[in-house]
This record gives structure tokens, sequence and C-alpha cells, in this order.
């Protein structure tokens, strides 16, 4: 059973879009002291040994960062990073949300950079 839903789980996620990801629940929302493209360097360059290249793009007043699969470059993970008068405000919509087993170095990632 295990096995199975793991298997649905990764055909699924082959299929997701950064809008079908953002449409789920988000994995993090936290508040940061950093500025958006500070902490977006920085999930970025926690990334780059288990990951390819992330793409950051302007998104609202802020940037969104779009982290690609561990297998292939269709979007995993999305943060919106957005400026606040004291820093950021973060949220990480991931699309295996709701499985357990997920990888876990983009929490890792984006935990580690929360503070200073």
């Amino acid at each position: 059973m295990k096995r199975s839903v793991w298997v649905l789980a990764l055909a699924m996620s082959g299929c997701a879009s950064v809008s079908d990801i953002n449409q789920t629940p988000p994995t993090m929302s936290v508040i940061s002291g950093k500025k958006p493209h500070e902490y977006a360097k920085c999930v970025s360059d926690k990334l780059a040994s288990s990951r390819g290249p992330l793409q950051m793009e302007p998104h609202k007043n802020g940037v969104r960062l779009i982290v690609p699969g561990k297998l292939s470059a269709l979007p995993a993970a999305v943060f919106d990073i957005d400026e606040r008068s004291s820093g950021s405000s973060i949220k990480l919509h991931e699309s295996l949300s709701n499985v357990p087993v997920r990888p876990g170095d983009v929490q890792d990632a984006a935990n580690a950079c929360i503070s200073g």
C-alpha cells in the first residue's frame, strides 16, 4: 500500500505547474528579517547541491522562487517572498505537501535561511 501511494505521488508531481502548486495549502508561512532577494539567494545557495538551478521572478512586492524537482526540471516547490517593512513574509508551497516521505531539502533550506 505504501509503495502504491509513493508511486502515485511521484506520477502526480510530474504534472504539477506553478499555479497548481500554489493552490495547495502552504507548508510554511513565516516572517524573516531578511529582505526578499537576500532570503531567495540564501535558499538558492542551500539547494545548489541537491537541485537544478532555481528560477527567480518578480512577484507582487517581492520575488517568487521556483524550485525544480530532484529528477526533473518541472516545479516541485514555490516560495512567495514578499517585502515587509522589517524583512520578508515567506510562504512555501510544495507539490508533494500531503506526502509525508517527500524530500526534506527544501524545508531544511527554508528553515535555515529564516534568521540572520
